[in-house]
C-alpha cells in the first residue's frame, strides 16, 4: 500500500497535467503575441502622430506660401512698371523747366512704348476696334452713328481701348458703331 500511495500517477492524473501544461503553452503564446500586437499598435499611433504633426506643418506652410503668392503676386509686373513712372516724371521735370513741347511729346510717346512693352510681356494684349465688326464680348458700344464708309453693325471709332489677358477680355474697348448709310 505504500507503494500505491507514492506513486500519484495515475492515468487519470497523467491526463490533468498534461492538459495543465497544454492551457499554459498556448495562453503563454497568446499574451506574447498580443503583447507584440499591443507594442506594434503604439508604434503605429506614434507613426500616426508624427505624420499628423507633419501634415500640420505642411499645411501651414502652404497657407503661408498661398498668403504670401496672393500679397506679393503681382511684384514682376510692378518692377516692369516702375521705371515707366520715372520717365513719366521725368517728363513732367523736364516739362516745368521750360522743355520745347516737341521733346516733351518725343518723351512721353517713348514712354508710352515702353508701357506697352511691359504690358506686353505680361500678355496684356490691345483687342483690334476700328474696322472691324462689332462684337459684345470685346467691345462696349457707346453710341452709333450713320457712316458712308464703315458698313454697318461695324466699329466706326474707339474712345477707349480694350484689352486682353492671354485669351480673357480684360477691359472691353469702348466704340462707337455704324448704323449704315445716313437716311437723307
Amino acid at each position: 500500500m505504500a507503494e500505491d500511495q507514492q506513486n500519484t500517477n495515475t492515468i487519470d492524473n497523467l491526463d490533468n497535467s498534461s492538459q495543465a501544461t497544454e492551457e499554459t503553452g498556448p495562453v503563454a503564446e497568446l499574451q506574447q503575441a498580443l503583447a507584440a500586437k499591443a507594442e506594434e499598435a503604439k508604434g503605429l499611433n506614434d507613426k500616426y502622430l508624427r505624420l499628423a504633426a507633419e501634415f500640420d506643418n505642411y499645411k501651414r506652410l502652404t497657407q503661408k506660401d498661398q498668403r504670401d503668392q496672393i500679397r506679393f503676386g503681382n511684384e514682376q509686373l510692378l518692377k516692369e512698371l516702375l521705371p515707366v513712372v520715372d520717365n513719366l516724371e521725368r517728363a513732367i521735370k523736364a516739362s516745368r523747366e521750360g522743355g520745347s513741347n516737341d521733346v516733351l511729346m518725343q518723351g512721353v510717346e517713348l514712354t508710352l512704348k515702353q508701357l506697352t512693352g511691359a504690358l506686353t510681356r505680361f500678355y496684356v494684349t490691345p483687342i483690334e476696334t476700328v474696322g472691324k465688326p462689332f462684337d459684345p464680348a470685346t467691345h462696349q458700344s457707346v453710341t452709333s452713328v450713320p457712316s458712308e464708309k464703315v458698313p454697318e453693325q461695324h466699329v466706326v471709332d474707339e474712345f477707349q481701348r480694350g484689352y486682353l489677358l492671354h485669351d480673357r477680355i480684360l477691359r472691353a474697348a469702348m466704340v462707337s458703331v455704324s448704323t449704315g448709310r445716313a437716311d437723307s
